[in-house]
C-alpha cells in the first residue's frame, strides 16, 4: 500500500514542513527533551515521525554515536534496520487504546529501569495517549518528572484536551495540526514520481483537497484512483462522489431555487456524496471569507455573494452537515438549507 510503502524514513522526508523543521532543530541541539507530545489528527505523520526520531537517536552512524556530525538516521546500520522492522529491543511501542490501565503503564515504567541494550536510548512510543486511565496517568507522571537519562517518551494523541495538564506540562509539544494542501500535494508528487504515475497537477490537487487533511488518506485515494485506471479530473470527481463543487456554488449565486434543486436531484441520482459536497462548499466559502477580509489573496474566481450572504450560507451548511446523520433522505438537509437561504436573503 502506498501509505506504508512511502512512509518517510528520514527527517528530510517528513511531509509536514513545520514538523520537519522543528524536529530537525531539536536533533541539532546539544541536549534532547526526555518527553515529547505529538498532537494532531489522524494520518498527519505522528507515528512515522516518532519512529524516525527513535532511529535518529539510536543510529550507529550519526552524531548520536559520534560517528558523524549529522542527525539523520542512516537507515543502513543494524539499529536503523531493526527499528524499521519493529524488532528493536530499545524501542517499545504501546497502543493506549487497548493498553490503557495502570498495570500496563506500570509494566512500561519498569522497562525504564533497564539500560539500552543496543542503542543510546530506550524510546517509549505511546499512541492514542489520551486513552490512558487517570490511574495510569498518575503512575506515568512520576516517571516523566524524574526520567532516566537514557529514556525518551513520545506520547501521540488526537485529543490534547483529554490529557491532564500535569502530563502536558512535562512534555515538549509538537503540533502536527492538519496536513495542509501544499504538503499533501508535495507527497503525492513524490509518490507519483516513484510509481511513474502520469497525473496532472489539477488531478493531484483534487485528491489533496479531498483527503480530509490526512497524508494517509491522500495516499490511499491516489492508490485507489491508480488501480481504477482513472485519468481525468471529472472521473476522479465522480469516483469521490463530489462532481464539480464550483458548479453548485455558481448556481447558488444565481439564486434560482428551481435550478438549484434540479442540480441536487441530479447529484443524488448519480450517487453523489453529500458529506463531501458540504465539506467542499464550506472549504470554498471559508477561503472566500478570508479573501473578502484581505487575510488571503487568491487567483481563484471570487464569488458574487456578499459577506453577510456567505456567512449565512456557511451557517446553514454547517447545520445541514450535522443533520446528515439523522436524515432518511441524504439530499434533504442540503435542500432545506438552501431553501432557507433563499428565503432569508429575499425577505
Amino acid at each position: 500500500m502506498f501509505y506504508l510503502k512511502y512512509r518517510p524514513k528520514t527527517i528530510a522526508e517528513i511531509d509536514n514542513l513545520h514538523v520537519k523543521e522543528m524536529v530537525g532543530k531539536i536533533l541539532e541541539s546539544k541536549t534532547l527533551p526526555h518527553a515529547f507530545l505529538f498532537v494532531g489528527q489522524k494520518g498527519t505523520g505522528k507515528t512515522s515521525t516518532a519512529r524516525i526520531l527513535a532511529k535518529a537517536v539510536n543510529c550507529l552512524d550519526n552524531k548520536f554515536s559520534k560517528k558523524d556530525k549529522g542527525f539523520e538516521p542512516c537507515n543502513k546500520c543494524a539499529n536503523c534496520k531493526s527499528i524499521g522492522l519493529s524488532s528493536f529491543t530499545d524501542v517499545i511501542e504501546m497502543d493506549a487504546a487497548s493498553n490503557r490501565g495502570i498495570e500496563e503503564i506500570k509494566s512500561l515504567i519498569r522497562e525504564t529501569s533497564f539500560l539500552p541494550m543496543s542503542g543510546g536510548y530506550r524510546v517509549f512510543i505511546i499512541d492514542e495517549a489520551h486513552m490512558i486511565t487517570n490511574e495510569g496517568f498518575n503512575a506515568l507522571l512520576k516517571t516523566l518528572e524524574e526520567p532516566s537519562k537514557s529514556s525518551i517518551f513520545i506520547l501521540a494523541t488526537t485529543n490534547l484536551e483529554k490529557l491532564p495538564k500535569t502530563i502536558v506540562s512535562r512534555c515538549l509539544k509538537i503540533n502536527f495540526g492538519k496536513a495542509n494542501t501544499t504538503d499533501i500535494l508535495s507527497m503525492l508528487k513524490r509518490i507519483s514520481k516513484s510509481e511513474d504515475i502520469k497525473f496532472n497537477n489539477d488531478l493531484l490537487k483534487l485528491i489533496a483537497d479531498h483527503s480530509e487533511n490526512s497524508f494517509r488518506d491522500a495516499a490511499k485515494i491516489l492508490e485507489e484512483v491508480t488501480f481504477q485506471k482513472i485519468k481525468s479530473v471529472e472521473d476522479v470527481e465522480k469516483f469521490l462522489g463530489i462532481r464539480g463543487r464550483n458548479d453548485l456554488i455558481e448556481i447558488i449565486e444565481k439564486k434560482d431555487i428551481k435550478k438549484t434543486l434540479a442540480w441536487l436531484n441530479e447529484f443524488s441520482q448519480n450517487g453523489g456524496d453529500f458529506k463531501n459536497l458540504i465539506e467542499d462548499i464550506l472549504n470554498k466559502l471559508h477561503l472566500q471569507i478570508l479573501i473578502m477580509n484581505n487575510v488571503l489573496t487568491s487567483e481563484d474566481k471570487k464569488i458574487t455573494l456578499t459577506l453577510t450572504e456567505t456567512s449565512l450560507l456557511m451557517k446553514l451548511m454547517i447545520e445541514a452537515y450535522q443533520n446528515l446523520r439523522n436524515t432518511p433522505i441524504d439530499s434533504l438537509p442540503v435542500e432545506i438549507a438552501l431553501i432557507e437561504f433563499y428565503n432569508k436573503i429575499s425577505s
